[in-house]
């Protein structure tokens, strides 16, 4: 927590100020770093119960004394140590200063937010019982799941998709509110959670008293109850129709990969928050490439004369054909590596490689001459297989690998 940090600093407060200064203190700070206004903000979390444990100290007027007199030494140990209860230094949670201070934001934290716009519902410090009462609920449209199946080319340079979407959107009718237009009184305050979306129910046990909290039956969790609804979404705020949504795709996605395009779901009720649109990408089979990670395979068949006498030859890329030169003597299997015709890096820099795969074309049927060239060709040294040291050394490995 605060550790052997000046109390009256974390409040900023001076040492002579007034009780109420330090409680007007406290406040500002417990507003502007809560939990509800910062999710997930484990800095802003660390700053709101640094201030509790501040106004433990400073906002006892005992505790204070000890403070001013003797430092961090004189409340060691914080509320537990003198009796009070409470929690105590390091320890405490966010629970923990709900129970203890919710009553210092008096008639409800949700006018404490007053001009900040979005956060005027985020629930309060509800009464003298010190419990936080949790904010209404908003209601949040379904995320929708599509497909998308690219081919090499698109996924090469990046695309743009046009999605049309069966979905829910919000009712023009009503702009989302699910009232009659022009409904003066639509909504009221909901007479069982009077506005909180919450209800509490203590039970006796033998345990002791067992508080718990569940949502209103009576308003689903929006604190309001809705008259006059709109007669074209019966007071939903949605309807089903069709949206055309625009996907931009970058290059170099690969099979599986997802895109998440926020906002683009179903709609939600009442003016919620929309759903995300959740986009997989699929890709369709190429006719004469395979995919190996941003590198491209392709199996180039030569024939006999061209692998051993050598010659220029085509091999197409994603961006056209293009001429390589096969030297003389080229035996199967050799690798041509042609760099920078693979796929781009998706969201990143640099390409992948077209890998060469060479095949020499065996013919199966020959004609009278064909054979008597082969057969006088075979009684030449030359046409014996006869590996130099590369092929040597290829050969060992293999075996090595195999092994």
């Amino acid at each position: 927590m605060a550790g052997e940090k000046d109390y009256y600093e974390i409040l900023g407060v001076s040492r002579d100020a007034s009780q109420d200064e330090i409680k007007k203190a406290y406040r500002k700070m417990a507003i502007k770093y809560h939990p509800d206004k910062n999710p997930g903000d484990k800095e802003a979390e660390r700053k709101f119960k640094e201030a509790a444990e501040a106004y433990e100290v400073l906002g006892n007027p005992d505790k204070r004394k000890k403070y001013d007199q003797f430092g961090h030494a004189g409340v060691k140990g914080g509320a537990g140590a003198s009796g009070g209860g409470g929690f105590s230094g390091g320890g405490m949670t966010i629970e923990d200063i709900f129970e203890q201070f919710g009553d210092i934001f008096g008639g409800g934290f949700g006018s404490a937010f007053s001009g900040f716009g979005g956060f005027s519902d985020f629930g309060e410090f509800g009464g003298t019982t010190g419990r936080r009462r949790r904010s209404r609920r908003t209601s949040k449209g379904s995320n929708i799941r599509v497909k998308v199946t690219l081919t090499l080319e698109e996924i090469a340079k990046g695309v743009n998709k046009k999605l049309k979407l069966n979905k829910y959107v919000q009712c023009d009718a009503c702009n989302g509110t699910g009232a009659e237009k022009g409904s003066s009184s639509a909504y009221s305050t909901c007479p069982t959670c009077k506005g909180a979306g919450q209800v509490t129910q203590v039970t006796n046990t033998f345990l002791g008293q067992m508080q718990t909290t569940s949502t209103c039956p009576q308003c689903g969790g929006e604190g309001r109850i809705l008259h006059n609804k709109c007669t074209k979404c019966h007071g939903e705020g949605i309807v089903k129709d069709s949206e055309v949504v625009s996907v931009d795709i970058p290059a170099g996605v690969a099979e599986g990969m997802q895109m998440t395009v926020s906002g683009k779901g179903n709609a939600a009720r009442r003016g919620g928050v929309n759903g995300d649109l959740i986009v997989l990408i699929q890709e369709k089979e190429h006719p004469y490439f395979t995919r190996d990670g941003n590198d491209l395979i392709y199996g180039l068949y030569i024939s006999f004369p061209t692998a051993t006498m050598g010659g220029p030859v085509e091999v197409p890329t994603l961006e056209g054909k293009v001429k390589i030169k096969v030297e003389p003597g080229t035996q199967p299997g050799k690798i041509l590596r042609l760099r920078g015709k693979g796929l781009p890096e998706v969201n990143g820099y640099g390409k992948g490689d077209l890998l060469v795969n060479i095949n020499v074309w065996v013919p199966k049927n020959l004609s009278k001459e064909e054979k008597k060239m082969m057969e006088t060709m075979e009684q030449s040294p030359n046409f014996k297989p006869n590996p130099d040291e590369t092929d040597k050394s290829f050969f060992e490995k293999m075996k090595a690998f195999f092994e």
